[in-house]
């Protein structure tokens, strides 16, 4: 075939260089897999041996290896908890493992119900709608609420299912760098004369650096703007706020948000996601949105497992003082080490490296010595923000997270970190 490339050297624009062979954006990637430094991808598909606890086994190429698990979403280890496994192996044994239709057929149960109505009451909303995928929640929810007339303004750190139910939804997109409030403020000025509806989409707790949207700032814009607010708080729920409502509840902000959308696999330490508001607003979501309608339901063994997971939640006895506690434990002992953390506030904790093959030597021998981090680099993150992240669990003992950190700090020391 002939060859009609046009180079590009961005990793993240493989899939549009110009060929006559649709594969050809395949053998690209593997060009830029091949030109990056040796070990950045050794931190990518490990294999577990069990839940998720603060010491675990872990297999990879080279065999199996216990080390501290400093990489897991499942802040309050709820998916070990026992009111929670004996809930789903109790519907298991009534429902089979999954449900075999979408919601809108036959997908739903009492257990499915009784979720939706527990996540509506926790945000003090009219209704709520739980979705099978996270991932799907924010692609289904932003595509279905906004179209070619509308417009939607992101902060450029949300995550990536945030952007791409933007591309999908046809709206134009405006984006404002990473918590900047002024420069969000422009942007409402220049769309404050569009005919049509106006978003505001934003992360509670931002994945990869672990701080919070300014949302008191934020919702005060959206009213004066006349835009509408959506906060995805994956991170924050469970975790932050007075009684771990989240962000919005930190900020004092909840009746000002219209759409609560979070994810269920985090703190919640199961599948899927929801979002939830205003009943006329949930009952369109169930027709028109694509990822819901056309996806088969949230497996029921999950479903009663979250139950149990919001009765914890809701009245604040999951163990998240235990997790703060933890929280400030581990980032007290890192930054006295010297690391740059950014301004974390929440479970996840980034290490700032700044240089990609130094972060695959530091990833590397933090794991071969006994510690699991996430490895964060480009295009998550820009080649001078590479870093690892530190997700902490309330399980964790003091001395394990003293074990953990001294390796860290010995690391760290290794490779100039600091």
């Amino acid at each position: 075939m002939k060859n009609t490339t046009v180079e590009k050297k961005s990793f993240e624009d493989f899939v549009e260089v110009a060929n006559n062979d649709i594969f050809y954006k395949a053998y690209e990637l593997a060009r830029c897999l091949r030109e990056t430094p040796e070990g950045l991808l050794d931190g990518l598909g490990h294999v577990v041996s069990s839940y998720a606890r603060p010491e675990v086994e872990i297999e990879q190429k080279g065999g199996k290896r216990e080390v501290y698990m400093l990489g897991s979403n499942s802040y309050l280890n709820l998916n070990s908890h026992p009111v929670v496994i004996k809930a789903a192996k109790e519907a298991i044994d009534k429902y089979g493992y999954g449900m075999g239709a979408v919601s809108l057929y036959a997908g739903l149960t009492d257990l499915h119900e009784q979720l939706e109505g527990q996540i509506a009451d926790f945000y003090s909303s009219e209704d709520a709608i739980v979705f099978p995928s996270g991932y799907g929640t924010n692609v289904g929810v932003i595509s279905a609420m906004c179209g070619k007339s509308d417009i939607i303004i992101n902060d450029s750190a949300n995550h990536a299912s945030i952007f791409d139910g933007a591309m999908l939804s046809g709206a134009g997109i405006k984006i404002y760098p990473h918590g900047n409030i002024r420069c969000l403020r422009r942007i409402l000025e220049k769309c404050d004369s569009n005919n049509g509806g106006k978003l505001i989409v934003t992360d509670g707790v931002f994945s990869m650096h672990g701080d919070m949207a300014r949302l008191d700032e934020i919702a005060e814009l959206a009213g004066e703007y006349r835009c509408r607010l959506m906060v995805d708080d994956a991170h924050g729920i469970g975790v932050v706020g007075p009684t771990g409502r989240g962000t919005a509840e930190y900020y004092g902000v909840m009746d000002k948000v219209d759409m609560h959308v979070g994810m269920l696999s985090k703190a919640p330490a199961g599948l899927g996601g929801y979002c939830a508001g205003k009943k006329e607003i949930i009952d369109y979501l169930r027709i028109y949105v694509r990822s819901y309608f056309f996806s088969t339901a949230l497996p029921a063994p999950i479903a009663a497992g979250l139950v149990e997971v919001f009765k914890l939640l809701s009245e604040d006895k999951a163990g998240r003082s235990r997790l703060w506690e933890n929280i400030y434990f581990l980032k007290a002992i890192l930054q006295k080490a010297g690391f740059e953390i950014g301004v974390s506030n929440s479970g996840i904790i980034p290490l700032i490296i700044g240089d990609d093959e130094k972060l695959a030597l530091f990833h590397r021998q933090l794991f071969e010595d006994g510690v699991y981090t996430n490895i964060v680099s480009y295009p998550a993150v820009r080649h001078k923000e590479a870093r690892v992240r530190i997700c902490v669990m309330s399980s964790f003992s003091k001395e394990q997270l003293s074990r953990a950190a001294d390796i860290i700090i010995e690391t760290g020391k290794k490779y100039r970190v600091i």
